[in-house]
């Protein structure tokens, strides 16, 4: 039996996965944060603003972990909380200067061993990887109603 290799699907992008993070992890243990602070900050960086609520659903982690995370790099100087002019409950998080000048650094880093690990890959194999992997995302996304259609419409083509 001859196989596409569909069947190693997960497991190689769980094992790239993994091997991206500790390649970026040795590199990046320099800048005096840990994985956990150094995920958040790059979310923060992103989505200024972002509340310690949505913190926690992004990084996949319990509100009460998000909340002591945040204590600790607010206590650095990486972050800091601001009350919601809507509802005071709600607290946002931003970065610092601080924090914006490592997150240049971090994605230097982050760009430094994405090429490492596409070595060898060329140009256009590159290109249609992240467009596999992008409608790969697409089509498990949470909330999409279209992505059974996408997935039917998907196996109706390999049939």
């Amino acid at each position: 039996m001859v196989s596409d290799g569909i069947d190693r699907l997960g497991f190689l992008i769980h094992d790239v996965q993994r091997l991206l993070r500790k390649r970026f992890e040795t590199r990046a243990s320099g800048l005096g944060l840990s994985s956990a602070q150094w995920r958040l900050m790059v979310r923060v960086a992103k989505e200024e603003g972002v509340t310690q609520a949505r913190l926690a659903e992004l990084l996949e982690i319990e509100p009460i972990s998000v909340s002591r995370l945040v204590d600790r790099m607010e206590e650095g100087g990486w972050i800091e909380r601001r009350a919601d002019a809507a509802d005071r409950r709600v607290r946002m998080i931003f970065p610092t200067a601080k924090a914006s000048a490592a997150y240049a650094e971090v994605k230097s880093l982050a760009g430094e061993v994405y090429e490492e690990s596409l070595v060898g890959v060329s140009p256009e194999d590159r290109r249609v990887l992240i467009k596999a992997l992008d409608a790969m995302a697409q089509n498990l996304g949470d909330g999409d109603s279209s992505s059974s259609e996408k997935v039917e419409t998907t196996k109706g083509a390999a049939a």
